[in-house]
């Protein structure tokens, strides 16, 4: 019979976040992977577990592989954890994920901390949805093409940055019009949590970001006065005529703009 995959979250700053249950999962695995394992084992120290620990991260996921996978059907449980948070998410883990499901091995999730879970929820944001973007690309072109590829959704974005772009991301959000809300240092002894006004932001530590594009009341009035008669009028669907208005009025987001339309052809 096969063992278990426990894809196990830990805390992702104060360590009264651990879960009993994620407490007694690491004591009894056959060994644990870890994103890095100086970090996890200070970790089980505090616990005071003493569970095998192995390196498991974006450099050696791949290449060890398959040794996990055949140690599994074998009947071994292995627990999956990142530095901090939830694995695969933004960490490595979702090849073996992915592998443990394709073989048919039992996947397990043991839930806790989640640094975009923590931040969606004390965003304030009034949307029910939102988009999880992780790590932009480091510079260049793809960074702002992913950043505003986020955006076009219409829905809060969150974000993970490191502190030496921090500045960047929030400087090409603030030129976008964005509502910014970073989170700094969640769960621990320096946490900040904060609607962006202008102030300097401290480039320590780890950050998440939420941002969503605000709507501006006077483009839409102006769609529904110019051209909304007109695109009711024609052959258009729905979503090419969003698309052609959203090439007018680019800080109005497309489902914006099709929510719009939809409900001037019922009135």
């Amino acid at each position: 019979m096969s063992g278990t995959l426990f894809v196990i979250a830990t805390p992702i700053g104060n360590m009264g976040d651990i879960t009993q249950r994620a407490v007694n999962i690491l004591s009894t695995c056959g060994y644990i992977l870890a994103e890095d394992s100086r970090v996890t084992l200070g970790l089980l120290q505090k616990l005071g577990i003493n569970s095998k620990v192995y390196s498991y991260h974006k450099f050696t996921e791949k290449k060890f592989l398959q040794k996990h996978i055949d140690e599994m059907k074998t009947g071994k449980n292995i627990g999956l954890v990142s530095d901090a948070g939830t694995p695969a998410v933004s960490d490595p883990g979702k090849y073996l994920v992915n592998a443990a499901l394709n073989e048919n091995i039992k996947v397990v999730p043991v839930p806790g901390p989640s640094a975009a879970a923590v931040a969606f929820s004390c965003s304030g944001s009034m949307s029910d949805s939102f988009v999880f973007a992780g790590f932009l690309p480091s510079k260049g072109t793809e960074r702002t093409k992913e950043l505003e590829k986020f955006l076009s959704f219409g829905l809060p974005v969150i974000f993970y940055e490191a502190p030496t772009r921090i500045k960047d991301l929030v400087d090409r959000l603030v030129s976008m019009k964005a509502r910014i809300v970073i989170l700094r240092e969640l769960t621990k002894m320096f946490e900040e949590i904060f609607v962006y006004d202008g102030r300097e932001i401290k480039e320590k530590g780890e950050f998440t970001v939420v941002a969503e594009l605000m709507e501006n009341t006077n483009e839409t009035k102006e769609i529904d006065s110019q051209l909304l008669e007109i695109l009711k009028k024609s052959e258009l669907s729905n979503k090419d005529a969003a698309e052609l208005v959203a090439r007018i009025y680019p800080k109005l987001g497309k489902n914006e703009i099709k929510k719009i339309f939809i409900e001037s052809k019922q009135k």
